[in-house]
């Protein structure tokens, strides 16, 4: 079996973070879309997508391409990134709701 290069490590590691930044991506256009993070559909689809990167990351460390610290950060910032917008959304939202007497 060949010997695995730096080379395929970093691709690895840039795929992995692309499919992060492209999720990341989505929901943005889910909140910006639905105006809600409370949707049904936003969960659905942040949790299928998360557990399909969660997938791939475990997938990678099987193969040794990248280590699972390599991989728990990976899915650590992107659920930091992904905390923050869905604060960012629930904020601009409270602030568009009328205040009821």
């Amino acid at each position: 079996m060949p010997q695995i290069t730096m080379n395929q490590r970093e691709k690895a590691t840039a795929l992995l973070k692309a499919d992060a930044d492209q999720i990341l991506r989505l929901i943005e256009v889910q909140i910006d879309n639905l105006m809600t993070p409370q949707c049904p559909l936003y969960e659905e689809v942040l949790d299928t997508q998360m557990f399909g990167l969660s997938r791939e990351i475990d997938f990678a460390v099987r193969l040794d391409l990248i280590t699972e610290e390599e991989g728990r950060d990976l899915l650590d910032n992107l659920e930091h990134k992904l905390t923050i917008l869905h604060e960012t959304a629930e904020n601009a939202l409270q602030n568009t709701i009328p205040f009821k007497k």
